[in-house]
C-alpha cells in the first residue's frame, strides 16, 4: 500500500521538476510526474538532424554549484560532460558594425575600442559611488555605478543574451541578485567583488565569471533525459494537467492522456511549469496567487540554427559570438557560435550559429513567416561576419513565452508566492520564475525546493 505521508505529483517535466522528483525518490517519496510534452526536458532539449546537433534551449551552463557533480555522477553521465573550448572565452559585441571583443585583462581594457576613454574612466569612479535610497532598475544601478556608455555597450547586450530582457524594465535587487548584494553588503561592485571571493568558497560555489562553461557530447538534453530515464515509469509523459483540486490533506490532479482523463492524488504537489500555466491550474485553489502569477511576462523569442561552409565566413570564429546593443539597431540579439565551443555540433568543414531573435526588445521580429526570419538572420549574420554563401542548413525552434522577466517590484511578486506557500501547505512553487532562470538556478530551486519538504515531514 502507498504512503500517502510521502507521496508527490510533480506537474513538469522540465529540469527543476525533473530534479527535484529525482531527490525525492532517493527520500523513498512515492513521486508522480506528469510532462504534458512526449519527451522530458522542457526548454532543455537537443534535436540532432542532418549532421547537426542543435540545442533548442539552453546552449551550455555554468558550473556554479557543486550539486552538478553530484548529480551527473548518481546519473552516470558524468563521463559525457565536456568543457567549452578555450577560445570561447573570447566574446564579443558589436559597436559601430565592428565586433570588439571583450578586454579580459587591464591591458586589453586601457586598448579596446569598445568604450571612449571618457567612458573608460567614469568606471574609476565605482568606489566612491553611494548606496541607492531605494529600488533600481538594472538600467538605473549601472549607469550610477558605472556610467551610461558601460550600460549601453556592456550591461544592455548582456541583459538581452542573458534574459532576452530590457534593462531599464528589471529589477536589479531580483534578476541580478549577486550584484545587487555586492552594492549592499560591501558598499561597491569592486569591493564586492574582491571580499566576496571568500564566501564564495566557503559555499563550495563558483561566480558565474570564473566558472567553467560546460554541456554534453551529446547536447544539454543528455541532462533531462538521463533524469527521466532514471525516474522511469514515475515519469507519464504526454499528460497534460487540466486541474488541481484540494480534498482534505491531499491533492487530486486531473490531466488529459492518450487514455483518457486520469485522476492522481498525494499529500504534496509541486508545480514546475511556466507562470502563466500555474496561474490556470491553481485558481480553484488561490484567485489571488493566480492573478500575481499571470501578471508574470514571458516574452517571445525565436532560436534560428544555422549550418555555414566554414571557408564562406571571413570573420574567424575564434569566440563564443557576439551580443547586440539596442542602440545598433539590428534586428538580432545576438549569435552563438556553437561548433566553436562544443564539439559534435556539425559536419567537417562546416560552422554552426544559434542566433537569437525578438525578446522585449524586439518582440514582433517573431510574428514574421519562417521564410522572412531566415532571411534577416542570414542577413545580419553576413554583414556582421562577413557570410558569402547562403546557410546550407537551417532550424527554427519558437518559444511564445521564453523567459519570465523579474521585472522593477518584482520583491513584491516573491512575497506574494512565500505567503501562499505558507497558507496553502504541501504546494510548492519551483519554476525558473523564482530563484533564477539558469540552468544552475533552476538545479538549486529544486533542491531548495526538495530540502523544505524533507523538514516538514
Amino acid at each position: 500500500m502507498k504512503s500517502t505521508d510521502r507521496s508527490c505529483i510533480v506537474i513538469g517535466g522540465g529540469v527543476s521538476g525533473l530534479c527535484a522528483a529525482y531527490w525525492l525518490t532517493h527520500e523513498n517519496f512515492d513521486v508522480t510526474v506528469l510532462e504534458r510534452e512526449d519527451i522530458p526536458g522542457g526548454a532543455m532539449k537537443t534535436v540532432r538532424k542532418d549532421g547537426y546537433l542543435i540545442d533548442t534551449g539552453p546552449n551550455s551552463s555554468l558550473e556554479t554549484t557543486p550539486l552538478f557533480d553530484e548529480l551527473f555522477n548518481s546519473l552516470g553521465i558524468i563521463d559525457r560532460r565536456v568543457y567549452a573550448n578555450e577560445s570561447s572565452n573570447k566574446r564579443y559585441i558589436l559597436r559601430n558594425g565592428k565586433l570588439h571583443p571583450i578586454p579580459m585583462s587591464p591591458v586589453a581594457f586601457l586598448k579596446t575600442k569598445l568604450w571612449s576613454t571618457k567612458g573608460k574612466l567614469r568606471l574609476l569612479k565605482e568606489p566612491f559611488i553611494g548606496r541607492a535610497n531605494g529600488e533600481e532598475s538594472i538600467a538605473q544601478f549601472v549607469e550610477r555605478r558605472l556610467g551610461r556608455e558601460f550600460l549601453d555597450y556592456a550591461i544592455n547586450p548582456f541583459v538581452a543574451g542573458v534574459y532576452a530582457g530590457n534593462p531599464e524594465e528589471l529589477s536589479v535587487r531580483s534578476a541580478f541578485p549577486k550584484l545587487y548584494r555586492l552594492e549592499e553588503v560591501y558598499g561597491g561592485l569592486i569591493k564586492g567583488t574582491i571580499k566576496g571571493r571568500k564566501e564564495r568558497k566557503q559555499r563550495a560555489e563558483q561566480s558565474k565569471q570564473s566558472a567553467k562553461m560546460f554541456s554534453f557530447i551529446d547536447g544539454m538534453g543528455t541532462f533531462t533525459n538521463a533524469l527521466g530515464n532514471a525516474l522511469g515509469d514515475r515519469l507519464i509523459l504526454s499528460a497534460k494537467v487540466i486541474s488541481i483540486k484540494k480534498k482534505k490533506q491531499a491533492f487530486t490532479v486531473t490531466a488529459e492522456t492518450p487514455n483518457g482523463k486520469k485522476e492522481y492524488s498525494a499529500k504534496r504537489v509541486i508545480l514546475s511549469i511556466p507562470a502563466h500555466h500555474a496561474a490556470h491550474l491553481l485558481t480553484s485553489i488561490d484567485s489571488s496567487i493566480s492573478d500575481t502569477l499571470s501578471k508574470i511576462y514571458y516574452p517571445p523569442v525565436t532560436m534560428v540554427f544555422f549550418g555555414y561552409k566554414t571557408d564562406a565566413v571571413s570573420h574567424p570564429l575564434d569566440g563564443f559570438g557576439y551580443l547586440i546593443p539596442a542602440k545598433e539597431q539590428r534586428k538580432i540579439l545576438g549569435t552563438i557560435w556553437s561548433s566553436t565551443i562544443f564539439p559534435n555540433r556539425t559536419q567537417e568543414g562546416y560552422a554552426a550559429f544559434t542566433t537569437f531573435v525578438g525578446g522585449s526588445r524586439q518582440p514582433e521580429v517573431t510574428e514574421n513567416d519562417e521564410s522572412t526570419l531566415r532571411e534577416i538572420v542570414h542577413n545580419e549574420i553576413a554583414s556582421i561576419l562577413g557570410v558569402s554563401e547562403e546557410p546550407e542548413f537551417y532550424y527554427i525552434k519558437e518559444w511564445k513565452h521564453a523567459i519570465p522577466q523579474y521585472k522593477f517590484g518584482y520583491a513584491d511578486t516573491i512575497k506574494k508566492i512565500e505567503q501562499f506557500e505558507r497558507s496553502h501547505p504541501g504546494v510548492y512553487l519551483c519554476s525558473n520564475y523564482r530563484g533564477g532562470i539558469s540552468v544552475g538556478d533552476c538545479v538549486m530551486s529544486a533542491r531548495r525546493t526538495v530540502d523544505k519538504i524533507l523538514q516538514e515531514i
